[in-house]
């Protein structure tokens, strides 16, 4: 058994891992050298997070879904770079929204310098993935901007919350498609797009890829209350500081509605004041913690890890498929 990549997969298969740790080999020199610019403070700031490392789920997600046809093929590797870099620029801009001070066990782009270079370097990711994209042909330009379109389409309607007598929570998983899950189908399909696969099998991996990206970010949600900054990589209830209701504190809402119980709508108030206000954000985060509501936001991770490996039943049994089953438990797993 040997684990794959920085998310810590781990692949059976000697020559399914040859090739995965291949492939992402070179994804890592795809991004070192689509980030080069004649101006080396864009290079320093636009490899910022580059060399910060993380997970590059996207990327082995890309390596997987191309073993089911040629995974070799040219355009299998640029895809990935592609998905990573269009990932790694809503980061830059993400920290600027949140004003988050760490990211990936670093400082932010934004701390280190600030929010315009912040906002800048994410566009000239951007325009470098969208360069490299022209290359791989219309259809997957297509792709690509769909999914982009989606991208912002969900944080702006995080930003906007719930319409009147919409489900709070309902809303927040397709705020959740939109924002994390349409970038990971794009890794499925592209994966399987590039290497060939036949069409049933790149829907698959399409469908997949959204239901492991929703299960990812959850898990996320559970991390960033339930874990300290060196097991996230970011500062602890940095949504919370933000305003932004995560799964866990829309349970904790729903309980309180349905049931009333004092400890509950204590938390909710706390919940709703300022939380930038470190002592009453500390204060909240324990709250959290003990709830009730941690706990099945965990589990609704797990629902759709799930979903996701019930996705992959038509597919040929594989090394590959097998490595997909397995993405699932890793991704929910990092949340307990």
């Amino acid at each position: 058994m040997t684990v794959v990549g920085p998310f810590g997969l781990s692949v059976r298969d000697q020559a399914l891992e040859a090739d995965v740790q291949a492939g992402l080999a070179a994804v890592e020199e795809g991004l070192l050298e689509a980030t080069k610019s004649e101006v080396p403070f864009i290079t320093e700031a636009a490899q910022h997070l580059v060399r910060a490392g993380g997970k590059r789920l996207r990327p082995l997600l890309v390596m997987l879904a191309a073993q089911f046809g040629d995974p070799h093929a040219p355009g299998v590797v640029p895809a990935a770079v592609v998905v990573e870099l269009t990932h790694l620029a809503t980061l830059y801009h993400d920290d600027v929204m949140d004003e988050a001070e760490v990211r990936r066990g670093v400082e932010s782009a934004n701390s280190r310098w600030d929010n315009s270079v912040a906002v800048l370097t994410g566009d000239f990711l951007f325009a470098r993935a969208s360069h490299t994209l022209a290359d791989l042909g219309p259809e997957a330009v297509r792709v690509q901007a769909e999914a982009f379109e989606r991208l912002v389409t969900g944080q702006i309607l995080e930003t906007a919350g719930p319409r009147d007598g919409r489900d709070p929570i309902e809303h927040y998983l397709d705020v959740l498609g939109g924002k994390t899950g349409s970038l990971i189908a794009v890794a499925g399909r592209f994966g399987a797009m590039m290497s060939g696969a036949d069409e049933t099998v790149v829907d698959v991996l399409t469908q997949y890829g959204e239901r492991l990206g929703v299960a990812f970010q959850l898990a996320d949600d559970v991390l960033d209350i339930a874990s300290d900054s060196h097991e996230s990589g970011k500062t602890p209830g940095t949504d919370l500081r933000e305003g932004i209701p995560t799964l866990p504190v829309l349970h904790v809402r729903a309980q309180a509605a349905a049931h009333g119980r004092p400890e509950d709508l204590a938390l909710c108030e706390l919940l709703a004041g300022d939380l930038t206000d470190d002592t009453r954000l500390a204060k909240a985060l324990a709250g959290l913690r003990v709830h009730p509501a941690l706990e099945q936001a965990r589990r609704d991770s797990v629902r759709y890890a799930e979903e996701a490996r019930a996705m992959l039943a038509p597919l040929p049994d594989c090394g590959a498929k097998a490595a997909l089953v397995e993405l699932c438990d890793a991704v929910v797993h990092r949340a307990g």
